[in-house]
């Protein structure tokens, strides 16, 4: 029997507050208000358990399951910014779009070997890995340099220090680990407040988990 996973964010009160809206009323305001992340997030809450059961009756390692999964959610997303609910037809529902959607991500899906996936389902569900992989396109380029080294990469101040050096950057570790702490308050501002308030809060890292949401 499938085991779905517990996505807390259900039961946030921003999130539980949307419950009440359609599905066209939720895309509606995800793309009225980009700076919002609540209605992305209740719509993932509404048909994540469909979407995970898709893949994962589809994809024979669970952990390349949780990997397509997040993909998934990834171009949905995208996908979502520029869906015209009216040239959908009278008969478009949510649910239909996203089941074509998570059919069309299967047969596409080119995945990597279990041993090269570094994400995690629990450090960062979806809705936080889009925005997050959205502020970082935002960030200036030396810090997300530095914060994808360090992160993804998990190279030392020392090593870091040493690329930069070698392109030329004038940088010591110290300066390194400067630039990596600044990276995070930048990465944080440019999340969407209630995403921080549904996801960071109680993040006991007190931080954003970007090695699991930068892949």
């Amino acid at each position: 029997m499938l085991q779905l996973p517990d996505f807390s964010e259900s039961n946030h009160p921003i999130v539980k507050s949307l419950f009440h809206y359609t599905d066209s009323e939720l895309v509606t305001l995800f793309q009225r208000h980009p700076d919002e992340g609540k209605y992305f997030t209740a719509l993932f809450c509404r048909y994540h358990a469909i979407v995970y059961s898709l893949i994962q009756h589809q994809v024979k390692s669970p952990v390349q399951g949780d990997y397509l999964f997040a993909l998934t959610w990834r171009h949905i997303f995208h996908e979502l910014r520029g869906l015209d609910l009216f040239l959908s037809g009278a008969n478009f529902t949510f649910q239909t779009w996203l089941i074509n959607t998570t059919a069309l991500c299967l047969k596409e899906a080119q995945l990597p070997p279990v041993e090269a996936i570094n994400y995690s389902l629990a450090a960062a569900p979806p809705p936080l890995m889009c925005y997050v992989q959205e502020a970082l396109d935002m960030m200036p380029p030396r810090q997300r340099l530095v914060m994808v080294m360090a992160e993804t990469f998990h190279w030392s101040e020392t090593r870091i220090a040493g690329s930069l050096q070698a392109e030329q950057e004038t940088i010591s570790p110290t300066d390194a680990i400067a630039l990596l702490q600044e990276g995070y308050r930048s990465l944080e501002s440019l999340l969407p407040e209630d995403i921080c308030a549904i996801y960071l809060e109680n993040n006991s890292a007190d931080r954003v988990p970007l090695s699991a949401a930068a892949n």
